[in-house]
């Protein structure tokens, strides 16, 4: 099968081009080692060379000699590397000698010794609509930020093939799968998580039983602000702290990804509310947890306008990071919230809401001019962009200078 591009390949080039090692970071399954083979000139998979894990507790520049940049997938089942490959890209001083690649973050104490200077991580998430070519790419969220005004016509993508996508996820192994298999791979993605991968990821066995129902509750909550104990009164006898000791592990295995809250000052005596929201950093494990399929969040709209949240924010996520960005979110003690706030290193931002139907627009267009108005622009700086993304409909800027952006026409 093709390499489908991603769009971190233009930035996995430039930081190869400056930093001697680069650690693509992901969830399993998110395409990390087909990324990272596209550049590299040799490669050892630590997951299934037996021999090369071998050789790492023998002699670690063995499995680092090789073309450059050498991939090393899955570095973190032999974690002792770590340091070898730090001092090896000392001592070579020259940049793009290491790809490394892996699907859990490590214990903080494997990555003591820091690779600042050496070593630099780059995050891919599952495939956005614009990798999955279901998006037409005529809005450019990196040009909107700069000014430029949205104009599109209806991309063509519907409701009932937008919830298709939900389900089905960004996952690159689907590509060649039909709808029914990729349901099914899902909730075989997440059974592996729940039996296997929640207890080695972190050396602690955790109840099969009981990750399945938090997986449940996170699916449930999706899009939304659910705490630690109100997702422990949801599930039933599990207490808080397991809780929030099974949601680190499911962070560190990268597949949930929550969203944190904007912090500007305010021209307002509102208060600011620092919850994050809950996301999969896919939809799609979402629908697997619940076991639905897009014929049943076709009749539950609710549920489905959560999903379409998160599918946005992922998408969001990826395209931010082209312009050094962050996607968070915005909620006050008035009850005044918005979906998305992106905040660029340089200081530009903007907020969007996310609304799935178009009918739903004006009520999306009131709350950020209401938010807009609430932010002190002498601190925080005028917003570059003010959105409302949605799942059908035509692109364009409205005399009150919020945009309309469907989600099948945006782009990095």
């Amino acid at each position: 099968m093709r390499y489908r591009s991603r769009v971190v390949d233009n930035e996995l080039r430039q930081r190869l081009s400056s930093t001697g090692a680069v650690v693509i970071e992901g969830p399993k399954a998110c395409g990390k080692t087909a990324t990272a083979r596209n550049l590299a000139a040799s490669e050892v998979l630590l997951d299934v060379d037996e021999n090369a894990r071998q050789a790492v507790a023998v002699d670690p520049r063995l499995v680092l000699a090789g073309d450059t940049p050498r991939l090393i997938d899955e570095w973190q089942i032999e974690p002792a590397i770590w340091n070898h490959i730090r001092r090896t890209v000392d001592e070579r001083d020259a940049p793009g000698q290491f790809i490394l690649t892996g699907s859990a973050a490590p214990a903080d104490d494997i990555t003591r010794h820091t690779g600042a200077g050496r070593l630099t991580r780059l995050r891919l998430r599952p495939m956005t609509l614009f990798e999955l070519e279901r998006s037409a790419g005529t809005v450019s969220l990196a040009e909107l930020l700069n000014g430029a005004r949205p104009a599109c016509p209806d991309p063509g993508l519907n409701i009932p093939e937008l919830t298709e996508l939900i389900a089905v996820g960004g996952w690159p192994g689907h590509l060649r799968l039909t709808s029914q298999q990729a349901l099914r791979a899902n909730r075989d993605y997440l059974e592996e998580i729940r039996r296997v991968d929640i207890s080695r990821v972190d050396g602690v066995r955790r109840d099969p039983d009981k990750v399945g129902r938090l997986l449940r509750s996170l699916a449930r909550n999706a899009g939304t602000y659910a705490s630690a104990t109100g997702m422990a009164e949801d599930i039933g006898g599990i207490t808080v702290q397991t809780v929030l000791e099974y949601l680190a592990s499911l962070e560190r295995l990268m597949i949930v990804e929550d969203q944190p809250a904007w912090a500007p000052h305010l021209r307002s005596r509102s208060r600011l509310r620092s919850a994050a929201k809950r996301h999969f950093v896919d939809p799609s494990l979402a629908v697997a947890a619940l076991r639905v399929t897009p014929e049943g969040l076709l009749k539950d709209m609710n549920l489905l306008g959560f999903l379409f949240e998160s599918l946005v924010v992922r998408d969001l996520r990826v395209y931010a990071q082209v312009v050094d960005a962050e996607v968070l979110q915005y909620r006050d003690n008035t009850g005044l919230e918005v979906d998305a706030v992106i905040q660029c290193a340089d200081g530009r931002w903007g907020a969007f809401e996310i609304k799935l139907g178009t009918g739903m627009v004006e009520q999306g267009v009131a709350s950020l001019l209401k938010f807009a108005d609430r932010v002190d622009t002498d601190k925080c700086g005028s917003p570059s962009l003010l959105a409302v993304i949605t799942g059908t409909g035509y692109g364009y800027l409205r005399d009150d200078g919020v945009s309309v952006i469907p989600i099948a026409a945006l782009k990095p």
